[in-house]
């Protein structure tokens, strides 16, 4: 089995796709961190350098290659993966693939981004707490239909990141 998980930026994907690997002793692949490894490059940078087109078309080869290799994987992608592409329909049609949306609130997700923000130059710029707040709306606007079509919706706010690890293990099992 390999699970994929799928939701906004700061939505935890990283962090519980790491413990859930570790609980199911599967191995953990970032999709960024992967493309960011074989560019040599960080995604900001492959974003400047290349352009967003280059990326995507690299995430979704990077995304393929990892859906079709062995099993016993835990895979956090993009937030925008799901988006681009066909890479939805690959991640929900695969029979091997069990895909999990951590759901966050546009208020857990503005809390936690406006304190990440200067690591994420997608909003870096963003000053205030209400345009962070209406930045993430717009975007989950576009994006919610996408992050719907997963398998499992798990609402995340207000867990810890254990508590959200056994919930998945309690839905994928």
């Amino acid at each position: 089995m390999i699970v994929v998980l799928i939701g906004y930026m700061a939505s935890g994907k990283t962090s519980i796709g790491k413990k859930l690997a570790n609980k199911l002793s599967y191995d953990f692949i970032d999709l960024d961190d992967l493309i960011e490894e074989k560019e040599k490059l960080s995604v900001t940078q492959v974003f400047k350098s290349k352009g967003e087109v280059y990326f995507r078309n690299q995430e979704h080869l990077h995304l393929k290659e990892v859906l079709s290799s062995k099993n016993n994987i835990v895979l956090s992608v993009g937030g925008g993966t799901p988006c681009y592409s066909n890479n939805m329909d690959i991640i929900v049609n695969n029979i091997k693939v069990k895909s999990i949306y951590l759901k966050a609130s546009i208020t857990t997700l503005t809390e936690k981004l406006m304190r990440k923000k200067a690591q994420r130059p997608l909003i870096a710029h963003i000053e205030t707490e209400a345009a962070m707040a209406e930045f993430i709306g717009k975007h989950l606007f576009e994006r919610v239909q996408f992050y719907n079509q997963a398998e499992i919706v798990l609402t995340v706010d207000n867990k810890t990141k254990g508590d959200i690890v056994e919930d998945i293990i309690l839905k994928l099992f």
